[in-house]
């Protein structure tokens, strides 16, 4: 189904092509990423510093973006700025906690000229491919899944500090990404979705790291047999592959898109020249696509259906072997999914969100379903149209009818379902979702407290079947149905009854207003001369997501409280984190009173003068984790470490650029290892890094470093942080990205 080829390769014509006329270098400039980033770009060619054309926000981001960007000399948005309350929907934890964030978004987008989508109308990513994308634009979101490659926008999901910068009219730094030629060939059979193709690329691409950081192109003939919502439903998953950020070629599909929303003058034909060259090479056949399954706990961990069926016993067992390993406290049973006749039987479906809740995916799952029913077991399957506009045009064909009908239920526009805020199994559930991510816990479980359930990724075409079936899990290649054949009209007049469209409108005199879980930053301060750290958590698994960093759904009242939610900080994976980095936050504040602890000068007895190094030897909590912050974008993943006086992350790979980059803007010292250093040290050891402030101010990329034990004794260790930008070397210097942006006003 997918090849992958790991050098460099040439498009010529419009065919794969080991040797062209142009130089690599010169052939570089032909793809479509070259000419987008370079359009955006007011830097050179290898270190880049865009500017993009709109920004996009959800209600658990933008209260702390437009908090940080007030606090730095925030006047007016300078660009569009879109803001959608799709996370914070429900308004029920917390009381008037959540409806307050709402109340300061429109209140914001009166006085600074915002755009605000009020709860319920659409969930971020369909709000920006109907109003904000357009060929050849680039949009900054402040969440994982902004991607709209498949409209011609390159579109980057980064943490909210990415966000002020451009509010405050600055540059997104990065180095000239590689580019990944993704060649389609083929036409995907009738029960195959998109769903089935991004897992299936998830899964070639997510564990050798094969794209990170890097921007994928999508061409090829296939393209030509893929409708817009196919497209849309592939892009939108290119997040958990790890790239930056993702483009395709753009035709007739693309341009009726454009002219189904009334926006006809932002559609361009967008393709590589005639000669393009790529650092690498995924080749899809699409007609060779089965159905897919990503069991728990990550999409990569991706089977055909066909042969998870199979295999049911042994595949679940390793699932709730890995769920033993990460969750003492609860004994998941998966296995009893089993039946006799060896078919396996899920508990829930769910259809939602900017990967599942499209039209064309509702529509077909309504096929199928049509004239048969869900059955009144313990099965039951809920569909969340990603749009009000979505919701409607269902509603005017029929589809919600029949889905309504077969006894499904419809819900609002919500993103919960993809983080654990809405249809929470129960205990020991497997529910199947077309949404993004089936991490730990993103199905809203509290394993602290024994309870745990499972999500598994497939396709709405295949969950229909299920439902079909029951909820005995069936891929929906192996059923019959008609596909009905529907054109899909946009009314933006629903928008305009309920959307606040402010761009340019800004009222300096409108009043900003703020509920009482609305704060302030507390104070940060600049990096000393030399930094201990004291490891608050040692996380040993492969990859530790942002969820585990900071966990999703019932924290979700406290986003905008950043004292309130640090408390949530690794609660889900290491519970004693937040009291151990308080500890260590009393005996910097002590330290800076004038009273060292005994603990401090345990440890800086260990490697000098402790009395002398207590002076500027700046004290804080650390994370070590082999591969953090995979997933969310969400910058609290990074701030929660660095309120409770978190100074440092160690590992030996970040697992996203935008992780890395949320540390940096808080003033998080982001250390890497060398592959081959081993780190045999545990929680309540120190790690001492003398003279930090001069090397950074330097512009060294490697610290030697001691690591005190907790019995006494030093061993010698090498850190790295590699190719800070002048701006980041200043942020850390600096403690945060705020206490950067107000040095620069005085």
């Amino acid at each position: 189904m997918i090849k992958l080829t790991n050098k460099g390769t040439y498009l010529v014509g419009g065919k794969p092509a080991a040797v062209a006329s142009l130089s690599p270098e010169e052939a570089r400039k032909n793809t479509i990423a070259h000419s987008i980033l370079s359009a955006h770009n007011c830097g050179d060619e290898q270190n880049l510093r865009i500017r993009f054309d709109a920004l996009v926000s959800h209600d658990i981001t933008y209260v702390g973006i437009i908090q940080t960007a007030r606090a730095s000399g925030l006047k007016e948005f300078p660009i569009p700025y879109a803001m959608t309350n799709c996370h914070n929907s429900l308004c029920a934890v917390g009381g008037t906690i959540n409806e307050d964030d709402h109340v300061f978004g429109l209140s914001a987008a009166k006085k600074y000229g915002g755009i605000y989508v009020p709860a319920n109308q659409s969930v971020i990513h369909s709000f920006a491919r109907e109003e904000l994308a357009k060929c050849g634009g680039m949009i900054l979101g402040s969440d994982s899944h902004t991607r709209y490659g498949a409209l011609g926008t390159m579109a980057v999901g980064e943490g909210g500090p990415e966000l002020v910068k451009q509010l405050l009219k600055n540059t997104y730094d990065i180095k000239a990404p590689e580019v990944v030629l993704v060649y389609l060939t083929g036409k995907p059979r009738r029960g195959i979705g998109p769903h089935d193709v991004a897992l299936a690329l998830v899964g070639a691409t997510f564990a050798s790291g094969f794209v990170k950081n890097k921007v994928l192109e999508f061409v090829g003939p296939g393209l030509e047999h893929l409708p817009i919502d196919f497209r849309n439903g592939i892009d939108v998953m290119t997040t958990e592959t790890t790239c930056l950020s993702s483009i395709w070629a753009t035709d007739d599909t693309v341009k009726a898109h454009y002219e189904a929303h009334g926006r006809p003058e932002d559609y361009k034909k967008l393709a590589p020249g005639e000669i393009a060259y790529y650092d690498s090479m995924i080749e899809i056949d699409l007609s060779k696509m089965e159905s897919m399954i990503a069991l728990p706990f990550h999409p990569s961990n991706v089977y055909t259906v066909h042969y998870f069926n199979e295999h049911a016993k042994e595949l679940l067992a390793k699932v709730e072997a890995e769920a033993a390993e990460k969750f003492k406290k609860c004994k998941l049973d998966l296995a009893s999914k089993v039946r006799e006749d060896g078919s396996v039987m899920a508990d829930q479906g769910i259809i939602a969100g900017c990967a599942g809740g499209m039209f064309d995916s509702i529509s077909e799952a309504a096929d199928i379903l049509r004239g048969g029913s869900t059955g009144n077991g313990y099965f039951s399957l809920s569909v969340y149209p990603t749009s009000i506009p979505v919701s409607l045009e269902l509603t005017r064909v029929g589809v919600s009818a029949d889905l309504l009908a077969a006894g499904a239920v419809i819900k609002p526009s919500f993103c919960g379902p993809c983080f654990g805020a809405g249809d929470v199994p129960a205990n020991n559930g497997l529910s199947l979702r077309h949404t993004t991510r089936n991490f730990p816990n993103r199905e809203g479980a509290k394993p602290g407290e024994g309870q745990l359930s499972g999500v598994a990724l497939m396709d709405a075409r295949s969950i229909a079947a299920t439902a079909m079936n029951g909820g005995i899990i069936t891929a929906a290649t192996d059923i019959d149905y008609d596909v009905t054949p529907r054109t899909y009209h946009f009314d933006r007049g629903v928008y305009e009854k309920r959307v606040y469209y402010g761009y340019g409108k800004a009222d300096p005199e409108a009043e900003l207003i703020l509920g009482p879980n609305i704060t302030d930053w507390p104070r940060q301060y600049e990096l000393a001369d030399n930094l201990l750290v004291e490891l608050a958590a040692v996380i040993r698994d492969p990859v530790t997501t942002t969820d585990e960093l900071i966990p999703s759904g019932e924290t979700s009242s406290y986003r905008s409280n950043p004292l309130r939610l640090s408390e949530f900080a690794l609660s889900r994976r290491c519970p004693d984190y937040v009291g151990r980095s308080k500890a260590v936050a009393a005996d910097e504040a002590a330290r800076r009173a004038g009273d060292v602890s005994d603990k401090l000068k345990f440890a800086l007895s260990a490697v000098g003068n402790a009395e002398e190094l207590a002076k500027n030897t700046q004290f804080g909590s650390c994370v070590f984790a082999n591969r953090p912050g995979d997933g969310s974008a969400r910058e609290q993943a990074a701030s929660c470490q660095k309120v409770l006086g978190g100074f440092a992350n160690i590992c030996y790979e970040f697992a996203t650029k935008r992780y890395r980059s949320n540390c940096i803007n808080w003033g998080i010292l982001p250390f890497t290892l060398a592959e081959d250093q081993p780190f045999p040290y545990e929680v309540g050891d120190f790690v001492f890094v003398p003279d930090i402030r001069r090397a950074v101010i330097e512009g060294k990329e490697e610290f030697a470093a001691k690591v005190i034990r907790q019995d006494g004794t030093v061993a010698d260790i090498s850190l790295f942080v590699k190719g800070l930008t002048e701006d980041e070397k200043q942020i850390i210097l600096d403690g945060c990205l705020m206490n950067y942006y107000a040095a620069q006003s005085k």
